[in-house]
């Protein structure tokens, strides 16, 4: 029986770079994004810093790596081809409001993801400049080959609706997991707030495409 094989240079250095992004993520959980600096991540990851630039090439390629593997909003080819087919049955009605309810669902979920776009709407950073880039231009997929002949002769303008929409989400969902507090009334840290929200958001879907 062949052995198989758990050391060597290839298996401690992905090891090692594995470490260094898990360090990346529980200081962003932990102390937010001003945590965030060679020293500390080596220290998290107990490795020495010089491996940051022998892996990565700084910290700003860490950091990159990093948010391509935590973006929740990343779909991939496939998934693509498949969203822009399914939508175009109802002109993506159904899909508008699903890419926004798993919008919802990922920042109310995952702390992470929450730290990554209060890091993104504080600081300049070029990864975290891409990362939003890569966003647009999966939406502008969406709009172009799917909304945007549907809405050209209505008075509404879809972009500028989700626009809204998904400002009030990450709005909201920064507000309640991190201050706890509520919006209008509404706590959405509970599950009838939460429902209340998200049919709301429906609403205003359904009401564009009416």
């Amino acid at each position: 029986m062949i052995r198989k094989v758990t050391s060597g240079p290839i298996r401690d250095k992905e090891r090692t770079k594995l470490k260094l992004l898990s360090a990346v993520g529980s200081i962003l959980k932990k102390d937010g994004f001003t945590g965030l600096n060679v020293s500390n991540v080596a220290k998290k990851a107990n490795v020495h810093r010089k491996l940051i630039y022998d892996y990565f090439g700084g910290m700003e390629n860490l950091v990159k790596d990093y948010l391509n593997g935590k973006d929740y909003f990343k779909v991939s080819l496939d998934q693509i081809d498949e969203i822009m087919e399914s939508s175009k049955t109802d002109f993506g009605r159904q899909m508008a409001y699903t890419l926004l309810e798993n919008q919802f669902d990922a920042l109310m979920e995952n702390e992470e993801m929450r730290r990554i776009i209060n890091w993104g709407l504080s600081e300049n950073l070029k990864p975290l400049v891409e990362l939003n880039q890569e966003r647009e231009r999966l939406g502008e997929l969406f709009f172009s080959q799917i909304t945007d002949d549907y809405f050209k002769d209505k008075d509404k303008n879809f972009r500028a609706i989700e626009g809204i929409l998904v400002g009030g989400i990450y709005y909201m969902t920064l507000q309640a997991k991190m201050s706890g507090e509520t919006m209008c009334g509404i706590d959405i840290n509970t599950t009838e707030g939460k429902s209340e929200m998200k049919k709301a958001i429906k609403q205003i879907v359904e009401w564009a495409y009416s």
